[in-house]
């Protein structure tokens, strides 16, 4: 015997209002602001890595700058070329050491928050 049309049943699938947490999950948000230890391990590893960046920046900003007193010293009679260096020849890498920093420590922040957000 056919069945009715109007008795028909009809699924309709779509996406689950609720997801069941498998046991054992653990929010990374929730350590940090709760100040447990693996909420400490994950701040100090984001301060551990913007504390390399920036001794990366001064290791190379000692070794650029660092010698110049004594190379202005060996030569007294050269003010111009004092002058020169310090505001054309330096200008620039300073600039581009600065510009690798920021970038760098805004890349090691983005990381952090991927870490950190439930995705």
């Amino acid at each position: 015997m056919p069945q009715d049309p109007a008795e028909r049943r009809v699924v309709v699938t779509g996406p689950p209002r609720r997801t069941q947490r498998a046991s054992g999950y653990y929010r990374p948000r929730t350590e940090i602001a709760e100040q447990t230890t693996l909420g400490h391990t994950y701040v100090r590893s984001l301060m551990r890595t913007q504390l390399r960046a920036a001794s990366a920046v001064f290791a190379v900003l000692v070794l650029l700058v660092g010698p110049l007193p004594l190379l202005f010293a060996a030569m007294p009679d050269a003010r111009r070329l004092e002058w020169a260096v310090l505001g054309f020849c330096l200008y620039a890498p300073l600039v581009l050491l600065a510009r690798w920093y920021v970038r760098r420590a805004e890349r090691n922040e983005r990381d952090f928050v991927l870490l950190v957000e439930d995705r």
